[in-house]
């Protein structure tokens, strides 16, 4: 206690988003909170009458833009209905299995290498590339604390509200000409594809790297939070594909950002993302924050809410 009187001391603002986090403040609405959270994240005043960056906007859709589609395409299992019906089963990662508690999973039965999620939250993920060298207790205590929270609380991100906590098992996907799997993420905006960004080096000492590209494979001269990586990195082969399924995935949506990995010169579908960030990613220079966020055509933007 003594040490976090220290640090809400030092940083005010870093204290204040933990409390928020409480579930003390759950009752909380989530305009009141949302514009709270925004202040103390980024030191601005959230204004939802005049919003105009694509970070604020992104605020203003997780109040407003509340299709009730979004609730399936946010669940790791029911995203994969949906994937199958739209663009075909052939693109999404193998599914080992499905439970409701990590006591249930029966280990035996699963190769040596997987990966578990939770299909409710972002971040409940263990991988294991070695059974026998998996930590089986600190695997269950992070897949366990990540059952019992509701991440809609972490950013008032509506979609995951009534996300049912499960978790899911899929092959372990390794590309064998990279060093380590990149994500390609693909920026659409009432369906229509204008950019796309790679992660890169996730396994590397360095952290993550993030490098945008205009549709032409250009480099885009701006950063998002992470750093880019300092070179081109190659146009993937099924760039053409991962684009047209893009638009086609995101059609009649205002904003989602739709993921994919290209891994031995196969495709797969990663996720879909309509908050990415949650609209707290800063931009560098902040000019591309209002860039991308003259993309996103609000419906009756004026109105007063």
């Amino acid at each position: 206690m003594i040490r976090l009187i220290k640090k809400a001391i030092k940083n005010p603002k870093t204290a204040g988003l933990y409390l928020l986090e409480m579930p003390f403040f759950h009752f909380l609405s989530d305009r009141f909170y949302i514009k709270l959270q925004y202040y103390l994240r980024t030191g601005k005043i959230l204004n939802l009458n005049s919003v105009q960056s694509f970070n604020e906007k992104l605020q203003w859709l997780k109040l407003y833009d509340r299709n009730p589609l979004y609730t399936k395409l946010v669940d790791k299992i029911e995203v994969r209905k949906f994937i199958a019906e739209i663009i075909g089963e052939e693109y999404l990662i193998p599914l080992l299995g499905v439970w409701d508690r990590f006591e249930d999973i029966d280990f035996e039965k699963l190769p040596n290498q997987f990966v578990l999620k939770c299909t409710h939250d972002s971040g409940g993920i263990v991988i294991c590339k070695d059974f026998n060298r998996l930590d089986l207790e600190a695997a269950r205590e992070k897949i366990n604390k990540s059952l019992k929270k509701n991440y809609y609380y972490h950013c008032r991100e509506w979609a995951y509200k009534d996300v049912k906590p499960r978790i899911i098992c899929e092959k372990y996907m390794e590309d064998a000409s990279e060093d380590g799997l990149r994500d390609y993420k693909f920026m659409s905006f009432n369906g229509k594809v204008k950019c796309s960004f790679v992660c890169s080096n996730r396994n590397a000492s360095t952290g993550l790297n993030v490098d945008f590209y205009d549709n032409d494979w250009n480099p885009m001269p701006f950063e998002r939070f992470y750093p880019r990586s300092g070179h081109i990195i190659s146009k993937p082969k099924a760039f053409d594909k991962m684009f047209e399924f893009a638009e086609i995935l995101s059609k009649n949506m205002i904003f989602v950002r739709v993921d994919f990995y290209e891994i031995n010169g196969k495709l797969y579908f990663g996720e879909l993302t309509f908050h990415p960030g949650s609209g707290y990613e800063s931009f560098t220079p902040e000019s591309y924050d209002f860039l991308l966020g003259s993309w996103i055509e609000l419906p009756n933007q004026n109105r007063k809410v």
